[in-house]
């Protein structure tokens, strides 16, 4: 069995994150989907309301499970027994990042990362941004699943 790790803040998860996991369910046999706690960050969720959310997000595919972490993604890679980590990317600038990050990765913990890139239609989403339009009220609702939509406009309207 080929057992995958999607690393991620996911502070929101959005469409493209979504389409990413998708992909790997497909591939592969079985998809942990991770969210980091990374303490040089001020969180719009806190890892637990993270964690539920991709629970619900990702509730339409068997092969995926969600987990929360705070330490190297190659730690939680080797306690998971994973065989990859698997990353998206929407830009050549993601690539540059994302190559450094595998290389490292696989130096010091022999797994390697596999790339895979998004739709054009999802390559401009990221969650910095998503966040900002629904501070000012803007509509998300395409850019993100029905439950992080939910949750943005009720953390907005009620501060």
């Amino acid at each position: 069995m080929t057992r995958v790790l999607f690393p991620g803040s996911f502070d929101p998860i959005h469409n493209g994150h979504v389409e990413i996991v998708e992909i790997a369910a497909r591939l592969f046999e079985e998809v942990v989907v991770a969210a980091v706690r990374n303490p040089q960050k001020t969180p719009l969720f806190e890892l637990e309301e993270r964690k539920a959310i991709l629970e619900e997000c990702f509730a339409h595919l068997p092969n995926v499970r969600t987990t929360m972490f705070a330490s190297l993604v190659v730690d939680l890679a080797t306690s998971e027994g994973v065989d990859f980590i698997v990353k998206g990317l929407r830009a050549v600038s993601d690539f540059e990042n994302e190559l450094q990050m595998a290389q490292m990765n696989q130096a010091v913990s022999g797994v390697h990362t596999l790339f895979i890139p998004s739709a054009s239609k999802h390559s401009f989403l990221a969650s910095k941004l998503i966040r900002e339009l629904a501070r000012f009220g803007r509509h998300i609702d395409p850019m993100v699943p029905p439950p992080v939509a939910k949750r943005l406009v009720k953390r907005y309207r009620d501060g």
